[in-house]
């Protein structure tokens, strides 16, 4: 199903607050917008993570721009449905040094959302990250289910504490 202006769905108002205190309003629709069969999404962040790079296949799945995208901090494609201990987790291991990958359920540009299988990993020169690229590839929809779960599950447990 494609998120289309004949297919306008119900959108709900969130307000995220992200690692470095900014706090955003997004409207999010529950409409899914399926990840196409052999595309690969490619993008680079700078160390703080903005976006410097996002390859046409982001540009088309994120309904944004890639003028919205460049310089802009990757986090405007977070879901609100995401645990905040899933980002840590990403940032944790890069900041060892390591690749991460895990499973995310990114917001577009229209409220609507899709999933990902996500690796990232930092951009050494000369012994400095310099950034990170993150390439994403079609999940397994068994996969998908099961994070929809334990996502929804450290959710709740965030909101209660």
């Amino acid at each position: 199903m494609n998120a289309t202006s004949a297919q306008v769905p119900e959108h709900r108002e969130h307000t995220l607050t992200y690692h470095d205190g900014e706090v955003r309003t997004v409207r999010v629709a529950d409409l899914e917008v399926p990840y196409p069969d052999g595309k690969l999404i490619v993008s680079r962040t700078d160390p703080a993570g903005i976006i410097t790079h996002a390859n046409q296949a982001f540009v088309d799945l994120s309904g944004y721009s890639r003028e919205e995208l460049i310089g802009q901090p990757h986090w405007i494609l977070r879901h609100p449905d995401m645990p905040a201990v899933a980002f840590k987790d990403l940032w944790d291991t890069l900041g060892r040094g390591e690749p991460w990958q895990g499973y995310v359920k990114n917001l577009r540009k229209d409220g609507s959302f899709y999933w990902v299988f996500a690796t990232a990993i930092p951009n050494v020169r000369q012994g400095r990250v310099v950034g990170y690229t993150s390439v994403r590839r079609k999940p397994s929809r068994s996969k998908v289910n099961e994070c929809t779960a334990l996502y929804a599950r450290l959710r709740a447990e965030e909101l209660s504490t």
